[in-house]
């Protein structure tokens, strides 16, 4: 939980421009391959009742998350982004501001692809279709439907 809580803290500081450079030296020992796996299994959770659409940028930043040469304030931003929209608080809550509510998190989610788009390389995005068919049948039978 203290990792969750400090990935989204360096998110919301790295936004904000303010240094993330303590808290992330702070993660330069977590185990972020037994945190990556806790994290598939959100998606997963989340991917049934989110969808396809939203699922694919979270599967695209946790593939990039398991690459061996994404930095450590990297995985922060990635962990932070899929954590804040798979977890069921929010900053900004729906029920009482619906179009910002629903906004926050994917606005997180858009900007850390945005960091980190140039490591998202065609092999990311065949892993992504691969567990998206299996989570969600191919896609070309959700598009006929």
């Amino acid at each position: 939980m203290i990792i969750t809580i400090l990935c989204i803290t360096i998110l919301a500081y790295f936004i904000g421009g303010k240094n993330t450079d303590k808290q992330v030296d702070k993660l330069k020992d977590v185990d972020w391959k037994s945190k990556s796996s806790e994290i598939f299994g959100k998606i997963g959770a989340y991917a049934k009742k989110a969808g396809r659409i939203a699922t694919k940028p979270l599967l695209q930043l946790y593939y990039v998350l398991t690459m061996g040469e994404t930095t450590t304030l990297e995985k922060a931003l990635i962990v932070g982004a899929i954590l804040y929209t798979v977890m069921p608080f929010s900053l900004i809550s729906a029920k009482s501001h619906r179009i910002l509510g629903a906004l926050d998190e994917g606005l997180a989610v858009l900007y850390v692809i945005k960091k980190v788009q140039d490591k998202i390389t065609p092999e990311i995005n065949a892993k992504v279709d691969e567990t998206m068919n299996e989570w969600f049948g191919p896609e070309e039978a959700a598009q006929n439907c």
